[in-house]
């Protein structure tokens, strides 16, 4: 019977659930391929020795830059069995990015997948590498070896992962991490989800994303299998998702938005087309706040329950929804603490706040990271007892349920009152002349900022939204005056960045602040 308190390595789990569920599968490919849970372990023994035979061992700096592959996960999994410091790059990171992160991690190896989607990841990362960084393609295949080679397991010890922030406003951040505190994270996602050995679920986003060990421990603990795609289009993943049977799928509220997006348009060509993916009941994921009304529609067009989460590359579980919550609580609120987080909201001064009251969300707990790769950073966000300064704004209601009201750096400073983007945003995305938006505060010599929408249109082909209409929408909303757009801009697509698609508001103060001042 697993025993998460006694579990410390990645692979201590690996070996665990080859033993438990040998012969079962593990994972699924878009063409019909399959591996089983003892396959992978044994897959990941000849990847190690063939690792070792490069040189790395126990402590070695590797940094990897692969797409979301099943042999990405042995890769991970090899360096854990042989106790390296792996770096996770996303792959569309390019040389900026790049360059940095192999910098800032020290890295020693770099594992590259050669050419993959048009670009030259081997050229690329050889022009940013520093002397003595050894560049690897595994373009050809992974290296392997005689698993007879591999040396004995390393104990739990300090970090062996480092991820980075996206970095989208600054510099990215290296966040170090331990087997033991992604084992925690993905034991709280196990828990909340409640899969089973009966599920199929999925990964279509980015493995490199700390999202990605998050899942697969997950299916350690909870035996299930997955169906893995190198990228994300919905027609695609829909057709794949429909042939394996899928229970489980999404990723982010960008992805829960595709779907919804595919299911109409199929029932537009075809009217009894039936659900997109008939064997889904969960729809999951985070990294993006999931507006009440996206969570509806979703859920009614895909017939399943959307579950919604809450983490952070500092703390991959932080809150997460249950399929048996209430479809109030799924909508409003990203669940309860995951089991081992301890989440306190504070007043600016530090003190507790009472239930209800907002305020900075901090978590403590197993899954947290230890530190920052720079010590100003983690003197920074952690307090002296531990606790982590999410920068996130949120409140606990009295059934224990956290609700995410903004960022500290997501307010809008209006004549010095400070407007929550998020609450805005929630309200906008009701009129049924919008399909997504984002709320930005922009530079203004009269009120310090002004409010900002930027919307895409449900419908292209229909007359586009008036700024008045808006308002008038948000008046009848009971929003208060000062909170109303003071400017209106109907675009095509909202910009996106990261691995989970985030909207770039960034981008928007760019694109629209020269002309607000």
């Amino acid at each position: 019977m697993f025993e998460p308190a006694r579990v410390q390595t990645l692979w201590e789990l690996v070996e665990y659930r080859a033993r438990a569920s040998r012969g079962a599968p593990m994972f699924f490919d878009d063409g019909g391929g399959s591996v089983t849970f003892d396959g992978v372990r044994d897959a990941a023994l000849r990847v190690a020795a063939g690792l070792r035979g490069l040189g790395i061992g126990a402590g070695s700096r590797v940094a990897w830059q692969l797409p979301t592959r099943i042999g990405t996960v042995v890769v991970s999994l090899a360096l854990a069995r042989l106790g390296a410091v792996q770096t996770p790059v996303i792959p569309l990171h390019r040389e900026r990015e790049v360059g940095f992160i192999l910098s800032e991690s020290a890295a020693e190896f770099v594992l590259v997948p050669g050419r993959w989607r048009g670009f030259d990841h081997t050229a690329m990362v050889r022009k940013v590498a520093g002397d003595g960084v050894r560049v690897v393609s595994v373009e050809g295949g992974l290296p392997t070896a005689d698993r007879a080679g591999v040396p004995r397991a390393v104990p739990a010890g300090g970090t062996t992962w480092i991820y980075y922030t996206s970095g989208t406003t600054a510099a990215p951040k290296g966040v170090e991490h331990t087997d033991a505190t992604l084992i925690a994270g993905g034991v709280g996602l196990a828990t909340a989800l409640g899969m089973s050995g009966d599920d199929i679920g999925s990964i279509a986003f980015p493995y490199a994303h700390i999202a990605g060990p998050d899942y697969v421990i997950a299916m350690l603990v909870s035996g299930f299998p997955a169906v893995v795609l190198d990228h994300f289009e919905p027609a695609r993943a829909a057709a794949v998702y429909r042939r394996r049977g899928v229970t489980m799928a999404g990723g982010s509220t960008a992805f829960y938005q595709a779907f919804l997006d595919e299911s109409r348009r199929r029932r537009r060509q075809q009217e009894d087309a039936g659900p997109l993916i008939p064997s889904l009941r969960l729809l999951s994921g985070g990294g993006a706040p999931l507006p009440p009304e996206l969570h509806t529609a979703a859920g009614r067009e895909l017939q399943c329950a959307v579950v919604h989460g809450y983490g952070m590359t500092e703390c991959p579980m932080i809150a997460m929804g249950t399929p048996y919550d209430s479809q109030e609580q799924l909508a409003r609120t990203v669940g309860r603490p995951v089991a081992g987080a301890e989440v306190r909201i504070v007043r600016a001064d530090g003190s507790a706040a009472a239930t209800g009251e907002t305020g900075e969300v901090t978590v403590r707990g197993p899954m947290l990271c230890h530190r920052y790769t720079d010590p100003t950073l983690t003197a920074a966000a952690f307090d002296a007892d531990g606790a982590f300064h999410t920068g996130d704004l949120g409140h606990l209601r009295p059934d224990g349920h956290l609700v995410l009201t903004g960022r500290l750096k997501d307010i809008i400073i209006r004549k010095g009152e400070n407007l929550s983007a998020q609450e805005i945003e929630e309200l906008v995305v009701t009129h049924p002349a919008v399909a997504e938006a984002a709320v930005i505060g922009l530079p203004d010599t009269a009120r310090g900022e002004r409010v900002c929408a930027v919307v895409t249109a449900a419908d292209p082909a229909a007359p586009p939204l008036t700024l008045d209409a808006l308002t008038a929408h948000l008046r009848a909303a009971g929003l208060m005056v000062q909170k109303l757009p003071e400017q209106l801009e109907v675009v095509e697509e909202l910009p996106r960045s990261g691995p989970l698609h985030k909207v770039a508001k960034a981008a928007l103060r760019e694109r629209y602040g020269a002309a607000a001042r």
